[in-house]
């Protein structure tokens, strides 16, 4: 038709212009959208504004910039949390983490230990498990973060292949800057500030209760004062001990259920992890696939191959940031060789925004960009919860597509469970919607009249975009004391934190309109929006019905469920050999196989 247009352009060019048009579109619309090959690709901490294809212009993300040229780009695409843990249960699950006691009530808000008991409960249904019984194999290489064990340490109840993956090849936690020597900790500051009164309460009464014993005032038997030094001294030693091997004992790399490398070695690393991701697609060419590539870049600790160290204009941030591209490159690369790219769908994202308040001890900044939006992790400012949201399925969604609709991480779940002709659980709540209308423009509107922001297990704000308005509204109920005062962050203490006095509570609400200031500059008042107080009654009334909804399950991030339990504790080695083994370096004993 090309060619016979070239040559009676004149006479019939309109027409088969019109003809060579429709052709595309039906091929578009016609094209296969059952049981695709499904490429969940999930940065953790980067910024929105870290990409090109969200506006950077001084940091090379091609590969990236590649899935929104030729699909489909998100520009409200919305995480159903500012933190790590929650965030990705929430994705896995379709739900908000709240709705599965992944939202903590105390202060720490993710999982710190790999020997802590809680994590994503059994009961849930994650869409892994929903695609494994529809006949998909299916891997989850990089990041969990969602738990291990509950009782004993080989139970594996929260672990990756308990949720529904054939295959596992990554950390059970996630990436600390204690992973890596060198690069500081995020624990002791904490624990120094956490310790110095206990520790001072406890000599103080020592040494008052062995005074008083002295001068004859009171008599306390020798052996309760002995019991009582004893106790503490041995909370001291564990507490020393677990600290000084922090290393050994949290940052693994596992494949499967056995651990192949304690402590974690960060030297080509996510060469290793892509290498992963290409064999297991080469392996399952002929049946379809669900691979999740959760990255650890760019979660400090930081790190880059020494193909990527120096090469960037944003320190090694930004060579993780480019790294972290090669490797979306080399798996977009994979499925051209085996021609599956018309099969599969390609989704990029992060789990939450960049973390500002990242900066190294000499000053380099390693928290990413949120373009123009204020705050970033740990926050439910814009900066903190709006993410990239890329799809790519070629002949199936219109190359080049911009939608400025309010969608969320919870929307991948039923999103695939239908493309993979699964059934959706109907005993339960499932926040997401499907989003392949959309992303088709058959429809041009979200499902999501409401969303709800949790900061932690409470309701922090709740967007609102009515029927037949351009309008986005946000109403936050309390607000997070940024630290120093007028700065973007919580640089004191590191995070932000959701109660007491890290907060300020509003009443009325604080309400901005996203549509005219997504920057969240400047609240709207009675003075200065007429439906005020109508905006703020409806808003109330969705929380009335979304609260509601809820009911009391176990708190998954309880205190109890977040200590460190030594008898959880998993070691490829001995505690004498300080839990140190190396089966994943290259010539090493264990070779990748079948998930």
């Amino acid at each position: 038709i090309f060619y016979l247009f070239l040559h009676t352009r004149k006479k019939m060019g309109p027409f088969l212009l019109l003809i060579i048009c429709q052709c595309g579109i039906n091929s578009v619309k016609t094209h296969s959208v059952s049981n695709p090959n499904i490429i969940l690709m999930m940065a953790d901490d980067l910024g929105i504004g870290d990409l090109g294809c969200y506006g950077n212009r001084t940091l090379r993300t091609p590969n990236i910039d590649r899935l929104a040229e030729e699909g489909v780009t998100l520009t409200q695409h919305i995480a159903a949390s500012p933190l790590c843990t929650p965030s990705r249960a929430a994705f896995l699950t379709g739900r908000y983490p709240i709705r599965s006691g992944m939202a903590a009530f105390s202060q720490v808000g993710v999982f710190l230990f790999s020997a802590s008991s809680g994590g994503l409960p059994s009961e849930e249904i994650t869409f892994s498990k929903l695609l494994k019984q529809k006949g998909y194999a299916t891997a989850l290489i990089g990041k969990w973060h969602l738990g291990m064990n509950c009782e004993s340490s080989n139970d594996f109840c929260h672990h990756p292949l308990s949720h529904g993956f054939d295959y596992f090849y990554g950390l059970t936690v996630t990436n600390f800057r204690d992973c890596k020597p060198g690069q500081g900790s995020v624990f002791l500051k904490g624990v120094q500030k956490a310790l110095v009164i206990p520790i001072q309460i406890a000599g103080i009464t020592l040494v008052s209760l062995a005074i008083v014993q002295y001068i004859g005032l009171l008599k306390i038997p020798f052996q309760v004062l002995g019991y009582c030094l004893l106790i503490i001294t041995i909370l001291l030693v564990v507490l020393i001990f677990f600290f000084y091997n922090f290393r050994h004992l949290n940052c693994f790399l596992m494949r499967n259920h056995q651990i192949v490398q304690q402590p974690l070695s960060y030297e080509n690393l996510t060469q290793r992890l892509t290498k992963e991701a290409i064999q297991f697609i080469g392996r399952n060419t002929d049946a379809p696939f669900l691979l999740v590539l959760s990255y650890l870049h760019v979660h400090t600790a930081l790190y880059a191959s020494e193909n990527f160290r120096g090469k960037s204009n944003h320190g090694l941030y930004g060579d993780a940031v480019e790294e972290m591209d090669w490797s979306v490159g080399q798996v977009l690369d994979v499925l051209e060789k085996h021609n599956l790219g018309d099969k599969t769908l390609v989704y990029f994202t992060s789990d939450q925004g960049a973390h500002v308040e990242e900066i190294s001890s000499t000053g380099e900044i390693h928290g990413g960009y949120n373009s123009v939006y204020k705050g970033g992790k740990s926050t439910n400012w814009e900066g903190g919860i709006r993410v990239p949201g890329l799809f790519r399925w070629p002949r199936v969604l219109q190359a080049g597509a911009y939608i400025d609709e309010p969608t969320s991480n919870m929307d991948i779940f039923p999103t695939i469970v239908k493309l993979a002709e699964a059934q959706l659980p109907s005993d339960r709540i499932i926040d997401g919607h499907d989003l392949l209308p959309l992303l088709q423009g058959k429809v041009t509107r979200s499902k999501h009249e409401f969303l709800f922001h949790y900061c932690n297990a409470y309701l922090n704000a709740v967007r609102w975009h009515p029927e037949n308005s351009d309008s986005v509204w946000k109403v936050f109920f309390f607000t997070p004391n940024f630290s120093p005062e007028h700065s973007n962050g919580c640089y004191d203490s590191h995070v932000c934190f959701c109660h007491g006095g890290f907060i300020t509570w509003h009443d009325p609400p604080l309400l901005f309109d996203l549509s005219r200031d997504p920057e969240e500059n400047v609240p709207l008042t009675p003075e200065t929006e007429s439906r005020f107080y109508e905006i703020l009654r409806v808003i109330h009334l969705a929380v009335d019905n979304h609260t509601r909804s809820l009911y009391a399950v176990p708190n998954q991030l309880s205190w109890d469920n977040l200590l460190w339990k030594p008898w959880l504790q998993l070691c490829c080695s001995s505690v004498f050999q300080s839990c140190y083994c190396d089966y994943d370096s290259e010539g090493g004993p264990l070779e990748v196989h079948s998930g």
